[in-house]
């Protein structure tokens, strides 16, 4: 959080430029997802990489880092088969913090978007 930050450190010339990263929208979600899923030496096309970034709408890249990790190990411990069905009903244990801190994500958004550069 950069609004804890003393303002000697957000001064020019401490940092070039500070930029307001936002959460992954549904394009930056599906290609997560197959970073995820490649990471972990499985074939993106296994699941529907884009039904599941409709899905996590609001989920950031760790926590879909942590979605994709968690699931597969659900899976291998229950001897499921790893599918976008299994995936989406998986997806009710997870909350992420742009719901669970709705407000402070919101107030995070608001104070970025007139002192920093948005990252497009």
């Amino acid at each position: 959080d950069i609004s804890r930050l003393p303002p000697d450190l957000l001064r020019k010339g401490r940092f070039d430029e500070i930029f307001f990263v936002d959460l992954p929208n549904t394009q930056e979600r599906t290609e997560i997802l197959k970073l995820q899923l490649k990471l972990r030496k499985l074939n993106p096309d296994i699941v529907d990489t884009v039904r599941l970034a409709g899905a996590t709408d609001g989920f950031s890249g760790a926590e879909l880092e942590q979605f994709i990790t968690s699931s597969l190990l659900r899976c291998l411990k229950e001897n499921k088969q790893f599918s976008t069905e299994k995936l989406l009903s998986e997806l009710g244990g997870f909350i992420p913090l742009s719901r669970s801190r709705a407000e402070e994500i919101e107030n995070m958004r608001v104070f970025a978007k007139t002192r920093f550069l948005p990252v497009s």
